[in-house]
């Protein structure tokens, strides 16, 4: 397997890693500058050259993800017999330094509803390195000529059309995706926030709307849907920035979409 493809494995299978390059090379050493090897929480992939080099590498590699580190870090490497390493002597005769570089799981984020607020969202959103859940019961808002507009997104991308119901999806989506709830219909909105809080995996979860419509929905919840107050809370309506008041599809998204980075920025997951 080549290092893009494990990389790419481990992202899609929501895993942290490290991808591990050999630098920089002096004199004579088992791989040549840009070897690359790639580590999991239980495998690893590609080589840098084996021995100590490799072996110490990928001990430090799962150091930083059980950290949770985000920062890149380098090693260095003297290959000679008088040198004490951990894992045997490499006696190549030159240096080696290494970069480990963290790959922590992407954030995820779920768009309920692709009307005009959310397809404005959904193109802001695609610029970052993120997972972008697409879900609508409308088919003809999830068309390839409608999305198209994505087509270069930094993103992954997944469409969800959902006809009869879309909470649904909710179940299946990654662990600590953040829920924005804006579809066409008062009812959908409803029964996403019900689900939402029936569904103990999720990140954050925000509801467009006006207070009384987020009125109407609190009471139902507490009464039909039997949720108590620190449970409803969790729903944060309205979403966006307060001091940002413009109402066209685009100011909207624009101000949704900093105020889910801002929470990216303090530490949500």
């Amino acid at each position: 397997m080549t290092w893009i493809a494990a990389v790419t494995r481990l992202r899609e299978r929501r895993e942290p890693g490290v991808l591990v390059t050999v630098a920089t090379v002096r004199g004579h050493a088992p791989r040549e500058a840009g070897a690359k090897l790639v580590v999991g929480e239980r495998g690893a992939w590609g080589s840098i050259g084996g021995g100590n080099v490799e072996a110490v590498s990928i001990d430090r590699a799962r150091e930083l993800i059980a950290a949770r580190a985000a920062e890149p870090e380098l090693m260095d490497f003297a290959l000679n017999d008088k040198v004490t390493n951990r894992h045997g002597v490499q006696c190549c005769g030159g240096t080696v330094q290494v970069l480990l570089e963290p790959l922590p799981v992407v954030r995820a984020v779920a768009v309920f509803g692709v009307g005009h607020v959310g397809l404005e969202l959904a193109r802001i959103l695609a610029r970052q390195d993120i997972d972008l859940h697409l879900i609508d019961s409308r088919a003809d808002l999830l068309g390839e000529e409608r999305l198209g507009v994505l087509a270069d997104s930094v993103a992954q991308v997944r469409v969800h059309h959902t006809p009869l119901l879309p909470e649904e999806v909710l179940a299946q989506l990654p662990h600590g995706t953040h829920v924005l709830i804006m579809t066409h219909d008062h009812a959908e909105d409803a029964a996403l926030c019900d689900a939402a809080l029936r569904t103990g995996h999720l990140g954050s979860v925000g509801l467009i709307g006006s207070a009384a419509k987020w009125a109407r929905f609190r009471k139902r919840l507490s009464t039909e849907g039997g949720h108590d107050d620190a449970a409803i809370d969790r729903i944060k309506t309205p979403i966006g920035l307060a001091d940002i008041g413009g109402k066209d599809p685009a100011t909207i998204a624009v101000s949704v979409a900093a105020d889910l980075l801002r929470t990216f920025e303090a530490g949500g997951d």
